[in-house]
């Protein structure tokens, strides 16, 4: 069992599963709600994935037509963001894991439009756009 919360712990969760790939992500859209050269998520079973408190103050952002981006209302820690499309899963934000994790798996997606202050530094697998 993995546990997280956003930066006020007014929002927690628990994860009954193990994570096994995450995913970093250059495109303009995660660099814009990260406020970072890119984001960090993994995909999670939505039935694996349980919010313990907070509920009230989870809000949402359509940042697609079919995207909505979860955050904190309070202190506005992204904490998942989940397609219309496919309701099995959500696309968990790592960083607001609390238990430590050390996937398998690592790669870079949407290479191809990452900020062109950043260099990758590392031998993870890259795709210029979605593999």
């Amino acid at each position: 069992m993995l546990k997280g919360s956003c930066l006020c712990g007014g929002v927690s969760y628990q994860i009954d599963d193990q994570i096994e790939e995450i995913f970093f992500c250059h495109c303009s859209k995660c660099r814009k709600a990260t406020g970072s050269a890119f984001n960090t998520a993994t995909p999670v079973k939505t039935e694996r994935f349980t919010l313990l408190t907070g509920k009230d103050k989870l809000k949402s952002f359509y940042s697609s037509e079919s995207a909505q981006r979860f955050f904190c209302s309070d202190c506005g820690s992204p904490i998942y963001s989940a397609r219309d499309g496919q309701p099995e899963f959500i696309r968990l934000r790592v960083g607001t894991l609390d238990t430590p994790i050390n996937p398998a798996h690592k790669t870079h997606i949407f290479t191809g439009s990452k900020a062109e202050w950043f260099d990758l530094c590392d031998d993870n697998p890259q795709f210029e756009e979605r593999p």
